[in-house]
């Protein structure tokens, strides 16, 4: 077995061990003329990851520091909300809760929960929040254990726990119960959730042109200039820590989330498998689809449908996307490099000319 100095760890685990990266690349393209006001950038650690917050005019520092504390206490209520990392959040008094006895949760781990299942639903499954116990069993949640390939026998005891039938949920009590032993995990939602409890903090400050990135999930508000949208650049998917952006998007008004196979990941017996875990097979994904982008007015929903679109594939990801008028662009690997796909919504949004431009680039 070969250990990864990529890989990239999941929603909570620990910052020391997890790097900094962004699986969307942030585009500041251009000199800036010097009569405009230098950007404010405040910047942080949750969830096992960064975040940064981009405001387009100089703050004053008792502003800043005001809007810090603001955006760090908004974040460390989602992490004691829904992290798995942390023994005391809410979410890990879920998973200790006896199964099948109900639990009052709070609105927000609610609406996640509840959002969650109604892609599940919609999904056919491919999203999942019960699968924590396979997540786990792969390394890549907080049991920590070995990078290497589980025992069957064992693996298929979890997959067979696991099932979004299995969460049920009350809406009437705002309670939540488990039918069977299965490990609820928000990773593949709950850092969108962060991004937008952030986006709606700063719009009650009053603030309406802003960029926020928690761990490669981002809201763009506003304009990064009056005569500038922000601009956000798809990197290439590749093994290594180079970063190069294969799409560059103009984009106002809409969050962004990637789901990609090539960041979190180990290798053993000489495959590589993803942190990406099929609710259908149990195993990492394993298709020619290697990244999907999503846009969508909440972090959370983009979040969640991307990593749904992943765990179908190129195919199934693409048809379900455009049943639905999600914006998506899938990126699959192809014998002679790249291929970028576009759902007709992404399409409506870009305009011809650019989307003809990024289908035709490899």
């Amino acid at each position: 077995m070969m250990n990864n100095i990529n890989r990239i760890l999941p929603y909570g685990r620990p910052l020391s061990r997890a790097f900094a990266f962004l699986l969307l690349l942030i585009v500041l393209a251009g000199c800036q003329p010097s009569a405009d006001p230098q950007p404010t950038r405040l910047q942080g650690q949750i969830f096992g990851t960064f975040w940064l917050v981009t405001l387009p005019e100089t703050l004053s520092d008792q502003e800043a520091a005001r809007l810090d504390q603001g955006i760090r206490e908004t974040l460390q209520r989602v992490d004691q909300q829904m992290s798995t990392y942390r023994a005391d959040s809410e979410l890990m008094q879920l998973n200790q809760h006896p199964v099948g006895e109900w639990l009052a949760v709070s609105d927000a781990l609610f609406y996640v929960l509840e959002q969650g299942q109604q892609i599940a639903q919609i999904s056919g499954g491919a999203f999942d929040m019960t699968v924590g116990g396979l997540v786990n069993l792969w390394s890549f949640g907080p049991e920590a254990r070995p990078e290497e390939i589980p025992d069957a026998e064992l693996l298929e005891a979890r997959l067979a726990e696991a099932g979004y039938q299995q969460l049920e949920l009350d809406a009437a009590t705002q309670r939540v119960r488990r039918l069977s032993d299965h490990f609820v995990d928000l990773s593949g939602i709950a850092k969108g959730f962060g991004v937008d409890e952030v986006s709606r903090w700063l719009a009650q400050q009053g603030y309406s042109n802003y960029l926020i990135n928690i761990g490669g999930d981002l809201i763009v508000a506003g304009q990064r200039t009056p005569e500038r949208l922000w601009t956000i650049g798809v990197e290439i998917p590749q093994f290594d820590l180079q970063q190069m952006a294969q799409h560059i998007l103009p984009l106002s008004d809409v969050s962004v989330a990637t789901s990609g196979d090539y960041r979190n990941y180990f290798e053993a017996d000489g495959r590589r498998l993803s942190h990406t875990i099929s609710p259908f097979t149990g195993w990492p994904i394993n298709h020619n689809l290697a990244s999907v982008t999503v846009l969508h007015p909440e972090n959370l929903f983009a979040d969640a449908w991307a990593t749904a679109i992943m765990v179908l594939g190129a195919e199934a990801g693409l048809r379900l996307a455009e049943q639905q008028g999600i914006e998506a662009l899938l990126i699959t690997r192809q014998e002679a490099g790249w291929e970028s796909q576009l759902t007709s919504a992404l399409r409506a949004r870009l305009g011809e000319e650019l989307s003809q431009t990024i289908e035709h680039q490899q």
